[in-house]
């Protein structure tokens, strides 16, 4: 009796089917790195200046972290275009409490973060008036698939 309750057990394991739960970030942004000594409202002032862009402070960006470390916060700026359905963040790299939003940027203080941005002639363009205000080290692009922590950018 007790063979056949073994046997009954072992066929309903084998019967059972495996379900694996994959995901997928939705990376479809282009990334822009900038270091630069500005305040976060100054880098806009002038990011502001320098391109048609006209980026305002909105809700910070709001990440979890792994505990004891738990909620971080980091300055966000925005502006969306309803011409084109482009949409403009700029993200601080240092936290309210001085975390990092991606670790492995260290020397990065800024990102600016672009969805549905598809021509890269203004893309290079707005890289470059970026990259030309004084306070401005570097403004380059980086790929958010090479990011360890990339899911930190996603919003």
């Amino acid at each position: 009796m007790q063979a056949n309750l073994a046997k009954f057990a072992l066929n309903i394991e084998n019967t059972l089917n495996k379900v694996t739960l994959k995901y997928e970030l939705d990376l479809d942004f282009v990334l822009i790195a900038i270091t630069s000594s500005l305040r976060d409202y100054r880098l806009c002032y002038f990011i502001n200046k320098v391109t048609r862009l006209k980026l305002g402070k909105v809700e910070d960006h709001e990440i979890w972290m792994p505990m004891p470390l738990g909620k971080a916060f980091f300055s966000c700026y925005a502006d969306f275009s309803t011409t084109s359905d482009t949409e403009f963040y700029l993200l601080a790299n240092r936290g309210t409490d001085g975390r990092l939003l991606v670790p492995e940027m260290r020397g990065s203080d800024y990102f600016m973060l672009i969805r549905n941005f598809i021509d890269d002639e203004d893309l290079i363009a707005l890289q470059e008036d970026i990259g030309g205000i004084a306070e401005v080290v570097v403004a380059s692009e980086i790929s958010p698939q090479k990011l360890k922590s990339k899911e930190n950018l996603i919003f």
